[in-house]
């Protein structure tokens, strides 16, 4: 099986599983807890916290664990706007956020709440000027996401954080979900977020864990009561384990990240050429100076759905756009707001790479796709045998 669906989830690294297991095992206790298993718990919690403030230049009080992505991006959504009602409840965000910012700024809108939301060019990149034109002195909070998880578009956070910082009192958040661990990502002053979400299934992680840390201290309330865990921010009992395998799969990232990023751009760029090979059929929808990672794109008058049993059946996984919304049968609104032409927006199929992925991965798709299509396209046969026989 040839996995190219890395940006809906990725395989965990054995290293990341022993990690878990191991601590699973021997440091099981509750790290609340105050007798000498409570306290070891403890200790490898907080050299957890303590490596993932180290890789994103911030303090060990500034990041909070979660489970996961989701969680992140609501809490930074629903925590920050709610804490600062004195300062105005005007948000800001894009048309092409993942559903869990898209929802979380919804709820608030029926709690009386503005929002505007930015639109993005074809290359699905936010205009600066359009922001500048939308930050009021009531703007509570601006969430843009780093990598679009649909097609990859890379949004200008240090230029947004600049401007922001400027022109309001908005706190930024930044959904960094899709581009930890295969871009740079971290506080940089004035220039960066105030605050960062990350999961950790999507770097080769374990489900369930995630982080949402802060370049500062900020004000913003909690969503889960209880116990008063993580600073007071997150009752409940810490997952240990989770969080360990959380900073043992982040170090790898960082790690890797140099050398799977020249990786990925190579294979982004061979495919590019090779779609384009079959002209008018197909619509990229991922430009070159997008993330390396993530290539979209769409096969005119047909379903997503078909090419990917396709594929399967030649045993490749890819996705229809975002695994969030794939089992959807409406359009993607990532797909809506880059007004793409009505044949191709049925079409939409999303590869996106991870660190296991190989050159001869690449090699057999493109061969499994240049089957498919010659089986779906009848009137490409001709040409297909001529250009890739």
């Amino acid at each position: 099986m040839i996995y190219l669906d890395n940006s809906a989830t990725t395989k965990p690294l054995k290293e990341v599983l022993n990690t878990f297991v191991q601590v699973n095992e021997s440091f099981y206790a509750n790290p609340s807890s105050i007798h000498g298993a409570g306290v070891e718990a403890n200790t490898l919690l907080d050299r957890a916290r303590s490596q993932l403030a180290e890789i994103l230049h911030t303090e060990d009080r500034f990041v909070l664990f979660t489970a996961g992505g989701t969680e992140s991006n609501n809490f930074a959504i629903l925590g920050v706007a709610k804490a600062n009602t004195h300062k105005g409840k005007h948000i800001i965000t894009t048309k092409i956020e993942h559903p869990s910012i898209l929802e979380a700024v919804k709820s608030l809108q029926h709690e009386g709440y503005e929002v505007d939301y930015l639109d993005v060019d074809e290359a699905g990149v936010i205009s600066l000027k359009e922001l500048d034109e939308k930050l009021r002195k009531d703007t509570v909070l601006v969430s843009i996401m780093h990598v679009n998880n649909e097609m990859g578009a890379i949004q200008p956070i240090k230029e947004a954080a600049k401007l922001i910082h400027e022109k309001s009192r908005a706190a930024f958040h930044v959904d960094a979900v899709q581009s930890f661990g295969k871009l740079p990502v971290f506080f940089n002053g004035e220039e960066g977020p105030d605050l960062i979400s990350l999961s950790g299934h999507k770097i080769h992680g374990l489900k369930g864990s995630g982080i949402i840390a802060f370049r500062k201290k900020m004000n913003i309330v909690p969503l889960l009561l209880g116990g008063g865990q993580e600073l007071g921010l997150r009752s409940g009992t810490v997952a240990v384990p989770q969080a360990v395998a959380l900073a043992k799969a982040a170090r790898i990232a960082i790690e890797k990240m140099d050398e799977n990023r020249l990786k990925y751009r190579k294979w982004h760029e061979e495919l590019m050429v090779f779609l384009a090979d079959f002209g008018e059929h197909i619509h990229i929808l991922s430009t070159k100076s997008g993330a390396p990672h993530i290539l979209s794109f769409s096969v005119k008058d047909l379903k997503g759905e078909i090419l990917i049993n396709a594929l399967q059946a030649r045993d490749i996984l890819v996705s229809t756009s975002s695994a969030c919304s794939s089992k959807q049968k409406k359009t993607s609104h990532v797909v809506e707001a880059l007004n793409i032409v009505p044949n191709y927006k049925k079409g939409v199929i999303r590869l996106s790479f991870g660190a296991l992925n190989t050159d001869q991965d690449i090699v057999e798709f493109k061969k499994a796709f240049t089957e498919v299509m010659k089986e779906l396209k009848g009137e490409l046969k001709n040409d297909l045998e001529r250009n890739f026989n």
